[in-house]
């Protein structure tokens, strides 16, 4: 056995444990393993380094969460992040996967989670619809995407596109993107009224971007992400919108095909899969 190499394992794990649960440590352990400053205790030491801690990652939250720390305030912020932290800890060797539950945390503690749906507080609806874009946006910033490959141009066959790897399809009860563009715009939207919102947010040329659409084209996205075939996620779409399947068919060619391309929708399945 080697006694150093556990020894050592043991204080990480007790240092670990007594930064992300500060009132899980008692004093006479703090003692016993930690050494005093000049002026200050071993508990004062440790607090030092457990505030820091705490501060440094409701930091990484609020600029992972701008727009909700805008929406509710400095103060009230720090409240939902000191307690999200506590639930649950940083889990991940970085910190870009700290936010990673805060929008699900939000929901499962929701003061009014028991309330039937039409009782519930509309304002906490807004904030779990917003920190859900806001990660959603911090998530894809940093996912794999399609850079340095060729994107398909408007010649390109309808059979072989498919939904670009960096691509997320989004619906929302509040008009989140909207509210999260005012803010990071430098200025002070009022929380809007609750409105059905479908958005295509993606990752082109290392840029993020949101683009709203409309319920019907967010549906013949999502089939496309599952069929991975236009042609048939068109037909489809026809079939259960009840539209003619050729009026279909000429919107798709001359409504949103070329727009859809030039933004970044589409890859073409030979070259992401060649």
């Amino acid at each position: 056995m080697n006694v150093g190499q556990d020894r050592l394992e043991w204080l990480q794990c007790w240092m670990i444990e007594a930064l992300t649960t500060p009132d899980g440590v008692d004093a006479d352990t703090i003692a016993a393993t930690l050494l005093p400053g000049p002026k200050l205790s071993p508990s004062a030491c440790l607090a030092i380094y457990q505030r820091s801690y705490i501060l440094r990652l409701r930091k990484c939250l609020e600029e992972q969460f701008p727009a909700s720390y805008h929406a509710l305030g400095a103060t009230l912020f720090a409240d939902f992040a000191d307690e999200y932290l506590r639930a649950c800890p940083s889990d991940s060797y970085t910190l870009h996967e700290l936010g990673r539950r805060f929008p699900e945390w939000l929901e499962d503690n929701r003061p009014d989670r028991d309330q039937s749906p039409e009782k519930r507080e509309s304002w906490i609806d807004f904030m779990v619809d917003l920190a859900g874009y806001e990660r959603d946006l911090y998530r894809l910033f940093d996912a794999q995407g399609h850079e340095g490959r060729p994107w398909p141009d408007v010649s390109a066959d309808d059979g072989t596109l498919i939904l670009q790897p960096c691509l997320a399809l989004v619906e929302y009860r509040y008009p989140v993107a909207w509210y999260y563009h005012e803010v990071r715009a430098g200025n002070s939207p009022q929380l809007p009224v609750a409105m059905h919102s479908y958005a295509v947010i993606l990752r082109r040329d290392f840029l993020t971007h949101t683009y709203p659409v409309t319920r019907l084209h967010h549906r013949f996205l999502s089939l496309v992400e599952q069929t991975r075939h236009v042609p048939a996620s068109l037909e489809a779409i026809a079939a259960e919108a009840g539209y003619p399947v050729g009026e279909v068919w000429r919107s798709w060619r001359n409504e949103v095909r070329r727009p859809w391309l030039e933004a970044g929708f589409f890859v073409e399945r030979t070259v992401i899969e060649g």
